[in-house]
Formats: C-alpha cells, structure tokens, sequence
C-alpha cells in the first residue's frame, strides 16, 4: 500500500510538473509545481530531492514514451518492408513530437542552465537510433553501395560505435544511419520550434520527401 501510494505521488507530481512545462519551459522550480499542488516545498524533497531529480525523471519517461511510440509503429510494418520500417519510425517520432511539443522541448530545445542529464538518460534517448540501426542491420545484405567513403578520423569514432550498437553494419552505411537520424531530429525540431513559419506549408509531404531521401542516402532498397 505504502509503495503504492507513493507510485501515486509522483506520477501526480510529474504531471503537474508537465503542465508547468507546457506553460513555462524547462526552467522548473520544486516551490511552484508544490505550489500548484497545494502543498509545501518540503514534501515534494520526500520523492525528488532536487529539481534535477524531477528533470531527469520527466526526461526519461519523455524519451521512453518517444521510443515506445516509435516501437509500436515499427512493429506493425511486415519485416521485410525495410524501407516501410524505416519511414514508420521517422513518422511516429514526429507525431509524437507534435502532439507533446513541451516535452519535446525538454529533450531537444535548449540546455536547461545548471543541468547535466545522468548516464540513466543515455539509453532511453537512444531508442529511435537503435531502431534506424535495426532496420540497416536487417538489409545489410542488400544496401547499394554508398560513396564517398568516411574519412579516416570519422571513422574511428564509427567503428567505436558500430561495436556497441551497429551489429554487421559496415561504417560507412552506419554513418549513413547516422546522418539520417541527425536529419529527422533536425528536421522535426525545426517545425516543432517554428523554424519553417513561413517557409513551409506542405510540412508533411516534406518531412515524407525528407525522410524518403535519408532511405536513399543509407541504401535501403525501394
């Protein structure tokens, strides 16, 4: 019961600190989300000993309900559709984004000043990645051959990667993963921070064109 309650209390904590984010940005104070909730600062401190604290913890379920979000569409495109696996991914992490715009912010928008997210937050921002890498991985017997080749010292930072998490990827398709990861977020972020106001109306048809073109550049089969 005691566990319980105490599941309770936080989720209702992070909830109103997610309506703070919406209203304010990322500049949290524990005094004002106690505040909203009618109560004094000093018990929000039993559950989040620091603002830094309730930071990371709306960081990371952000991050893990993007990569759920992007697991489900994934998942739901026959195995052997590589390049329809790969545009279900780019789709679900921009629906995502802007249907939670504040906590999208939170991940990609500017630094929170004073803020250094822990290593607990490196591996759920990593699931889109891993997903794009998946995908590779899977056709990695059927990519066309990319050129130009990656210079030596891009390389080396490759290959590091490649061990941990590229399986049989060869550096220079991985690189290419990784110039379509950079590319979606990028491009999501400027629509979500208003960077294509006037610039763009088709917005979906670019980001389909966009992400289409990253499936060329990787060497994912049509």
């Amino acid at each position: 019961m005691r566990a319980e309650v105490r599941a309770q209390m936080n989720q209702r904590i992070k909830d109103v600190a997610r309506r703070r984010l919406a209203a304010e940005g990322a500049n949290l104070s524990l005094r004002a989300v106690a505040r909203d909730m009618d109560i004094v600062a000093s018990a929000l401190y039993r559950y989040f000993p620091s603002r830094d604290a309730l930071l990371t913890a709306l960081i990371i379920d952000a991050y893990e309900s993007l990569g759920a979000a992007a697991e489900e569409a994934e998942a739901a495109v026959p195995r052997a559709d590589l390049r329809g696996r790969w545009l279900a991914v780019c789709r679900a992490a921009r629906a995502w984004a802007l249907a939670h715009p504040a906590e999208y912010g939170l991940l990609y928008g500017n630094p929170v000043p004073g803020y250094a997210a822990p290593q607990e937050t490196v591996r759920p921002a990593a699931k889109v990645v891993f997903l794009l890498v998946a995908v590779a991985i899977d056709a990695a017997d059927r990519l066309a051959p990319v050129t130009p080749a990656v210079p030596g010292p891009v390389r080396s930072d490759l290959r590091r990667l490649i061990d941990r998490y590229g399986g049989g990827l060869s550096a220079d398709h991985f690189d290419r993963v990784f110039v379509g990861w950079t590319h979606l977020f990028g491009l999501i972020s400027f629509e979500v921070f208003g960077r294509l106001d006037g610039m763009v109306d088709a917005r979906a048809e670019q980001f389909e064109h966009h992400m289409s073109l990253m499936a060329d550049l990787v060497g994912l089969p049509r």
